[in-house]
């Protein structure tokens, strides 16, 4: 089997997430799977790095299918131009590398990076409002940052996830969560080993509470502690969120 790796780059806007799903065509994975099969003239399943939730973007989404090498006739450039020529205009294929057989873009990653992005100027932002979430009070940055403190490391993080019958585990690891303020846009990062359903926004949302002061740092410690989803702040907006890296090992490249 030939085995090709994906670079994607998408506005979520209009789609109901990247996981394809029965009962409505207007998925990431769909409309690429689409343009596989015609590609290739045989269904072709994509698997992706993760699922994006409606209305979330991604700046580098990495995904993998394979196909048997008799039906792989095509050079990475022509099934980069391929899809780019049929995809709609809010999805776009970055690159198309061959991929070692033993690569899987979700299977194989190490780490994944998402930013959260917040408007907190003193004026809202017009070009920018479908891609940033606005606060129209001031946010107390340290206050936030002690808390993004107590959320890193390895943690069950049951509280921060919005599917409330969760049988695998929901242990991960936060890595780093850093801040950035450019022009009145507050930039969060979090960087982990993997994220649960609606995390990222969870743990957004219960940042911003304390950032505003309706939340106590300490309250997040308790909410990881007990492991209840009513400890922990709310969910907030997809339109802020983008998944902006996925890291592998680079021996697989190698």
């Amino acid at each position: 089997m030939a085995n090709f790796c994906l670079v994607i780059q998408y506005d979520g806007t209009r789609y109901n997430g990247w996981q394809r799903q029965g009962n409505t065509s207007d998925t990431i994975q769909e409309k690429l799977e689409n343009i596989l099969a015609y590609l290739y003239g045989e269904p072709v399943e994509l698997n992706g790095s993760g699922r994006t939730d409606a209305g979330v973007h991604a700046l580098r989404q990495i995904a993998n299918y394979r196909v048997p090498r008799i039906v792989s006739r095509y050079s990475c450039r022509e099934i980069l131009d391929y899809f780019n020529r049929y995809l709609p205009q809010d999805i776009r294929i970055l690159s198309v590398i061959k991929a070692p057989d033993r690569f899987h873009a979700r299977l194989s990653a190490t780490s994944k990076t998402y930013e959260y992005r917040i408007d907190c100027g003193p004026i809202a932002r017009v070009f920018d409002r479908k891609y940033l979430y606005r606060i129209e009070e001031p946010l107390n940055l340290p206050k936030m940052q002690e808390a993004a403190a107590l959320m890193t490391g390895p943690h069950d993080f049951r509280s921060f996830c919005a599917n409330r019958h969760m049988k695998k585990s929901t242990v991960r690891t936060i890595y780093d969560i850093s801040f950035a303020e450019q022009d009145g846009v507050l930039s969060i990062r979090y960087r982990g080993d993997g994220f649960l359903y609606n995390m990222v926004r969870i743990l957004t949302g219960t940042l911003i509470e304390v950032g505003l002061g309706d939340r106590l740092p300490s309250q997040v410690a308790a909410a990881l502690e007990h492991q209840d989803r009513s400890l922990a702040g709310f969910t907030a907006p997809a339109q802020g969120l983008f998944l902006t890296e996925v890291e592998y090992p680079e021996e697989l490249f190698s």
